[in-house]
């Protein structure tokens, strides 16, 4: 089919280890294309993609929907109305994963929101509560942040937390927002100030999912460059930080005592 067609855009969904095989392909025959997370299964593949992307020029994309999610994106836009951010916080709760690979291939999902809502990562460091051998590990990610000032994040990965949510904070003097989305027993957005509930929103029951996560916003930015024949966001080149810190902490996390006895019992 790419020998006999003229495609105009492709998005490529495959399993983690074919994400950085099949994207090099595409940028190779200037097709332009949305990848997905975590551009591949080592630093070395997700950089070889980076590299390819550099050097063809080929419109490209990832597939990171949490920049895409309206109420986050309400909410950072409120949040800079109401003054300068100090903190951000994600909670990342989800129930009976115990995958080893969490941190890069799901937890990068927070850490590149963060970056979305306050800027490029400028240190990392990572925390891990020991846990039993039935469980994961969690993880507190700190992460200092630059935008025109310094500003604070944590990630909190709690992947047997016995629930699914995922919560965003946005924190500055006198304000706070709150989003869960896009998984929560009730997902929306809070903003509070001068100590007082100053704005709420929660998302219907009627509204379509992919919606509510950002795909749909995500899909259409593509569709949109591509007939503009502008550049889209967030690329390769963007996302690659986001995907480049979290395999940087698994390495560390590897050293962890008894990491690799759960990963083996798993």
């Amino acid at each position: 089919m790419l020998a006999a067609e003229k495609i105009d855009g492709c998005i490529a969904v495959v399993p983690v280890d074919k994400i950085s095989l099949v994207g090099i392909k595409l940028l190779g025959l200037q097709v332009p294309c949305v990848v997905e997370k975590p551009l591949g299964v080592s630093l070395t593949e997700a950089k070889e993609l980076l590299d390819t992307a550099r050097e063809t020029g080929t419109p490209n994309m990832v597939s990171v929907n949490r920049r895409f999610m309206p109420y986050l994106n309400r909410a950072i836009e409120w949040a800079r109305s109401a003054g300068d951010l100090r903190y951000v916080r994600c909670t990342i709760a989800r129930h009976a994963r115990r995958e080893p690979e969490f941190l890069w291939t799901t937890a990068v999902h927070a850490v590149d929101a963060l970056r979305h809502i306050a800027g490029e990562v400028t240190e990392a460091k990572m925390q891990t509560l020991q846990s039993t051998c039935e469980s994961a590990q969690w993880y507190v990610i700190n992460l200092r942040l630059s935008t025109e000032h310094d500003v604070i994040g944590r990630v909190d990965v709690l992947p047997t937390a016995g629930m699914l949510e995922e919560t965003y904070e946005l924190i500055g003097e006198g304000f706070r927002v709150s989003v869960t989305c896009p998984f929560g027993p009730e997902r929306g957005w809070r903003c509070f100030q001068g100590s007082r509930l100053v704005s709420k929103e929660a998302a219907p029951s009627h509204m379509a999912e992919d919606i509510l996560n950002g795909s749909y916003d995500e899909v259409a930015e593509f569709i949109r460059a591509l007939t503009m024949k502008d550049a889209p966001r967030p690329s390769i080149e963007d996302v690659f930080p986001s995907v480049e810190i979290c395999l940087a902490l698994a390495k560390t996390a590897e050293k962890t005592p008894g990491f690799q006895s759960r990963r083996k019992s798993n």
